[in-house]
């Protein structure tokens, strides 16, 4: 590898490293570099650059480290189209640094990879440079509960392919969390919040208003995820609120990943009207609850409760999720917009 002259762009100096690939060969350059950022899935923003000598049939595959290289924007949307003034620009999910590949038909992108590829076979040109470190990325954020929330504002495939807008979850003069589905069919946004810090084991407790009126295919989801542990199951678990589209299912379950092992989910009914729900997670025991909030002089009815003991995962860099999204592969399509009310979360350790 080695380091090529500066690339100077008005307001923007990238230093690129760019594998040999011979003067006389092609070559792709950066010319707008997002922000040099942790990463994650959550925001996006935009790149751009040119490529010299590129051929009719090639295209550019580019890919963000957070970790390791992840391909952008997506793993359905693995190519960018070079313009006829050779030219591109893509949405990318934002990293610390930032490649550019220049392949032809021979070349598969892999979602991810801890290395990248060397110059050959269909890989053409490559080329990494360090996320801008002068730049900002535009999270948008939430308080509530006590908590910082970033609001979600790029794609998802949980339940199909759903877009999400930051201005889909907000909070109100009583400080409850509204999530909302909004748009109109079948161009639904989604909306979801993540927690900025980990908790790791301890009881998590969420106070959620009436869900009875949510139709078949829409889905509340309260849950962790750490998107690089894929051999672990992200160390997903999650309280979900949703008949999948199926208007007889039953309409709640708790779920331990992967859902496809037996004894992974529990289903059960979810009632109208206020529920609290509770998840208490221990080295090797997750017990999930939901009940009625109390009366004067009375405790809360319990609606369902079960307890975990296989699969549970242990802490590492998981963050707490809430989201409000369309599932999009069930019998019955959603008709309507709808909005969610979480009114608390608590968290002891």
């Amino acid at each position: 590898m080695r380091l090529t002259p500066l690339l100077i762009i008005p307001g923007l100096l990238v230093a690129a490293c760019t594998r040999p690939h011979g003067d006389a060969g092609p070559s792709v350059e950066f010319t707008k570099t997002p922000p040099a950022d942790r990463g994650g899935p959550d925001t996006l923003d935009v790149v751009e650059g040119r490529v010299v000598g590129a051929r009719p049939g090639q295209r550019i595959v580019l890919f963000a480290k957070s970790g390791v290289w992840w391909v952008q924007p997506e793993a359905r949307q693995p190519f960018t189209q070079i313009r006829a003034d050779s030219s591109w620009t893509s949405a990318t999910h934002l990293g610390t640094e930032y490649a550019a590949l220049l392949v032809d038909a021979r070349y598969s992108p892999p979602l991810s990879t801890e290395t990248l590829p060397e110059q050959g076979g269909g890989v053409l040109a490559v080329t990494v440079v360090p996320g801008d470190p002068s730049a900002r990325a535009a999270h948008h954020t939430i308080q509530f509960s006590g908590y910082e929330w970033i609001s979600r504002a790029a794609p998802s495939d949980r339940g199909g392919t759903n877009e999400y807008d930051p201005a889909n979850a907000w909070t109100d003069d009583n400080g409850a969390l509204h999530l909302r589905i909004g748009g109109e069919s079948p161009r639904w946004t989604c909306a979801e919040v993540r927690l900025t810090r980990r908790l790791g084991y301890g009881s998590y407790r969420f106070v959620v208003r009436d869900v009875s009126h949510l139709e078949p295919s829409a889905v509340l989801t309260l849950f962790t995820w750490d998107g690089p542990a894929a051999d672990q199951s992200h160390r997903e678990f999650d309280i979900e609120i949703s008949r999948w589209g199926e208007p007889a299912a039953k309409n709640a379950q708790y779920v331990v990943q992967p859902y496809y092992v037996a004894g992974n989910v529990w289903p059960f009914a979810a009632p109208a009207g206020v529920l609290i729900h509770t998840l208490r997670w221990e080295p090797g025991r997750l017990t999930a609850r939901t009940f009625r909030p109390p009366g004067p002089g009375t405790g809360g009815a319990v609606v369902a409760e079960h307890t975990f003991t296989s699969g549970v995962p242990s802490p590492g860099n998981e963050m707490l999720r809430m989201n409000l999204y369309v599932f999009r592969r069930g019998a019955t399509p959603l008709e309507r917009g709808t909005e969610i009310v979480i009114e608390k979360f608590e968290y002891l350790p």
